[in-house]
Formats: structure tokens, C-alpha cells, sequence
């Protein structure tokens, strides 16, 4: 089974971006036109913008499990200056545990694959899947379940 949510994060990418452009020349306006007021509010409304996409942490998922590993890349979507690529890989009679953590609603989630090595048990990062859709999200779920066998 493979999962990507590269549309989503693209369209969110865009978005985030163009209203960024938008709000900076706004408040550039505001400022050249000495409307030093609107032109303060405007840089409050930018930086709450990108506090938000901050705090929502949406990330580029791809997601397989076919063949006898399962296989999770991500990034963080939405991040300025060098993107760091990661990559969760491991045989799939290793899954252990997968935590799904939901906030705010059930609208931010984070997923925790907790693997069994020869050493012990080994935890990987969170990764946020804020930005795969509910229907992907409830798939991965179910499919971390099947192969734990639960």
C-alpha cells in the first residue's frame, strides 16, 4: 500500500507562500504611504500567519509497506531556508508499536512507530501528518494494524 499526500502539500505550500507575498506587500504599502498603524498590524497578521503554519507543522508524507518493509519519507513542508529530508525504514516484522496522537480535534496528529531491535525497543521522531487527509490518515491506521497483528 503506498500513501502521498504531495497535492495537499503542494496547494498548502503555494498558499502559504502567495499570502505571505501578499501580507509583506501590503504592509510595505502601508508603510511607504506612512500608515504606520495598519502597516504594524499588517506585520502582526504575517507573523501570526506563519506562527500558525509553525504550530500546525505540516509535513510531505510518503508512505510504503510493500515487499517486507515498510518504508516512510517525509519533510516539513513549509520551512525557510535547506528542507531536511528523512526516511523511516525497517523490516515489517519489527513493528513493535505505532502510537497515533490526535490534537485540536483530531484535525493535527502525529504518528510514533516504536520498533523491537536486538538491543531493545527503539523509538523513531514523531512525524506530523497534519497535512495526509482523515481518509489516508484512518488507512495508515488500520494498515500499522494489520501488520502488528492487532
Amino acid at each position: 500500500m503506498n500513501i502521498s499526500n504531495k497535492k495537499q502539500t503542494v496547494f498548502l505550500r503555494r498558499l502559504f507562500f502567495l499570502v505571505c507575498l501578499v501580507l509583506a506587500l501590503v504592509a510595505l504599502a502601508m508603510f511607504l504611504l506612512d500608515y504606520m498603524l495598519y502597516g504594524l498590524v499588517m506585520v502582526g497578521v504575517f507573523v501570526l500567519w506563519y506562527l500558525f503554519f509553525q504550530v500546525a507543522d505540516y509535513h510531505f508524507i510518503e508512505y510504503s509497506d510493500s515487499g517486507d518493509k515498510v518504508v516512510l519519507r517525509y519533510y516539513k513542508s513549509i520551512r525557510f531556508g535547506r528542507t531536511s529530508f528523512n526516511s523511516i525504514e525497517f523490516p515489517k516484522r519489527m513493528l513493535y508499536r505505532a502510537y497515533f496522537e490526535n490534537s485540536i480535534f483530531g484535525k493535527m496528529s502525529d504518528l510514533t512507530l516504536v520498533v523491537k531491535t536486538r538491543r531493545g525497543i527503539a523509538e523513531y521522531p514523531s512525524v506530523s501528518l497534519s497535512a495526509v487527509p482523515l481518509s489516508d490518515r484512518k488507512m495508515l491506521q488500520e494498515r500499522l494494524l494489520q501488520i502488528l497483528g492487532v
